[in-house]
């Protein structure tokens, strides 16, 4: 399980140059389907579910959008969406060139979401999860996946969601379902101080190893504080501050889950070598029982912040190089603007013939690496330059050669082969990070979070397509302004933290060390769950491994048994009967 500090979004990019070969070869070219396809290989025999799902959960195709040049291949993820009667998303998208599935489930719930004095909630929930449930033992999950067969199991959290994604052999997709669904509906049955205590332990450490004790750790905090102000849901890092983390209590724990982990606050993307209706009875038997909870207090409106000066930061740390970072406040996840950048970024410092990689590390030799790139995110996004120096060069000097280059920029338009050099970049970024299923899965559900369609593949590739040379150059002048960004210089200094430490900052950009977010703390009381009966036995042929799982954020108590008096429920023949007990 990992935090995702960086883009936090799986990005799709495009070109209207695309092969038409090479999209048919990953199964892109298919339509957008209403009906079920004509001959679909047969599957293993599912287990009936507990309900039908009633007429409001009749599900919806989404069509693909045109691309918008005439010289465009035409491209689409074929999906259909429903909902459950409780509120949860599902997601299906059914390719059978490899007898795989995917499961990936987001709660839209980040870092963004939590209540004052509870930042690191998100991403400490996201190793609770992985604990147990009420009838999944203490260090049971990944054992039973393991033992499946599982090419990819894991949970990351950002400023905007918390995802869990598992890719399986197809037989065992009744397995995957029964874990999420325990979980989702009757975690708080398992998880206790002794499973906090832990987890926040490893929250903590996580944080000492790759921010406080990180040569230029503390960095992105300083900055992440500059560019939003106090009450902005972006001013701190997903992370977490150990205050906060310290002041918890198991209560709290109870409360977030009861507000935020519920079915309506979730979606469920299934993708690969699957039955449609099977996988609906499926999800139906697992996930229908559970109840419904109270509208969470999520973020979703745009919100660029107050950032309208140039502010500085000097930061000293116990490193050898110095680096100069610059960062901008930019449109969000989709918006307009937020291709271009891309495109732009990748102008700036993608590859030895780019702008500033040329001129700082080939040319003039101070810099020995510099990247350019646009982190997009739900609220707002940020544009950001980073250029290492080499020993001994100065980061003033740095900053004035990067800005010389961004004023070319906004004065005239890349040229014709720096645009394609772009556009051909975003392509293959695009075209390969679609070729697995379960990155297929998780771009599914981003497109279905931050623009409300699953299907939206084909219209990102057309904002990709028609942003033109001009385009780039009047997004670099409007977006990319001189006087309102935040501007970190980082020296060397013996006996500074290698982390960083914030020694002088101009404007008015609060401490990272002393932020808290203002959203308000939600009702516990308002939102807990009603009991209801679990469908609690696993599916056949979830005997777990006899090692540890090996990605394992940190050791855990001895395994517990499942409880005892779960209901029987139909099982998918495939593999031996199940263990009783851990």
């Amino acid at each position: 399980m990992r935090a995702h500090h960086r883009s936090e979004r799986t990005r799709l990019r495009a070109l209207s140059s695309l092969s038409s070969a090479l999209v048919a070869a990953l199964g892109l070219t298919l339509p957008a389907y209403a009906a079920p396809p004509a001959a679909a290989p047969a599957q293993p025999a599912a287990a009936q579910p507990a309900a039908k799902p009633t007429p409001a959960a009749a599900p919806v195709a989404t069509k693909a959008q045109p691309a918008a040049a005439a010289t465009s291949v035409s491209v689409a993820i074929p999906v259909e969406k429903y909902t459950l009667e409780n509120g949860l998303e599902v997601v299906l998208h059914e390719d059978h060139r490899t007898p795989v599935v995917a499961v990936n489930v987001w709660y839209h719930v980040g870092s963004k979401d939590e209540p004052r004095g509870k930042n690191g909630f998100a991403h400490l929930f996201e190793h609770v999860m992985f604990q147990g449930s009420k009838h999944v033992g203490e260090d049971m999950f990944f054992k039973y996946l393991e033992r499946a067969g599982a090419s990819e199991r894991n949970g990351t959290t950002n400023s905007d969601r918390t995802n869990y994604f598992e890719t399986v052999p197809a037989n065992e997709l009744a397995l995957v379902l029964w874990l999420e669904s325990d979980r989702m509906g009757w975690l708080l049955d398992h998880a206790n101080d002794a499973t906090f205590t832990s987890q926040r332990n490893v929250v903590k450490n996580e944080r000492r190893q790759n921010y406080e004790n990180a040569p230029y750790g503390l960095v992105p905090q300083f900055l992440r504080a500059a560019l939003f102000p106090e009450s902005h849901p972006y001013h701190l890092l997903t992370i977490g501050t150990p205050e906060d983390l310290d002041a918890a209590h198991m209560d709290d724990v109870k409360a977030f889950f009861r507000t935020f982990y519920v079915p309506n606050n979730a979606t469920l993307v299934v993708a690969g070598d699957i039955d449609r209706n099977k996988a609906k009875e499926l999800i139906q038997k697992y996930f229908g029982p559970i109840a419904k909870g109270a509208p969470p207090p999520v973020a979703t409106k745009p919100d660029p912040g107050d950032l309208a000066t140039e502010k500085r930061l000097d930061i000293e740390a116990d490193v050898e190089l110095p680096r100069v970072t610059i960062s901008w406040v930019t449109p969000p996840s989709f918006a307009p603007g937020d291709a271009e950048l891309d495109l732009v970024a990748n102008v700036l410092a993608s590859g030895k013939t780019s702008r500033l990689y040329k001129k700082l590390v080939y040319d003039l030799q101070i810099a020995q690496d510099v990247f350019a790139f646009q982190q997009s995110s739900q609220l707002a996004s940020t544009f950001q330059i980073t250029a290492t120096l080499k020993k001994g060069k100065s980061p003033e000097q740095a900053l004035k050669l990067i800005d010389a280059e961004l004023e070319r920029l906004r004065k005239a338009p890349p040229t014709q082969d720096e645009h394609d050099r772009a556009q051909a970049k975003v392509l293959s970024e695009l075209v390969f990070s679609m070729e697995q299923v379960t990155a297929r899965a998780n771009a599914i559900n981003n497109y279905n979070q931050l623009t409300g369609d699953p299907g939206y593949f084909p219209r990102d590739v057309a904002r990709y397509e028609k942003a033109t040379a001009a385009d780039l150059q009047k997004a670099t002048a409007d977006l990319l302004p001189q006087g309102r960004r935040v501007i970190a210089l980082v020296t060397p200094k013996a006996g500074a933290p290698k982390a960083g430490r914030l020694v002088k900052q101009s404007g008015a950009a609060t401490p990272a060390a002393a932020a808290k977010p203002t959203t308000a703390a939600p009702s516990a009381a308002a939102s807990v769950q009603p009991a209801v009966a679990a469908p609690a036995a696993p599916p056949a042929g979830a005997k777990p491994a006899a090692g540890p799982a090996t990605d394992k954020p940190a050791a855990t108590p001895a395994i517990m048994k499942p409880a005892g008096d779960k209901p029987a429920v139909d099982k998918p023949a495939a593999g031996p009967a199940a263990p009783k007990g851990g």
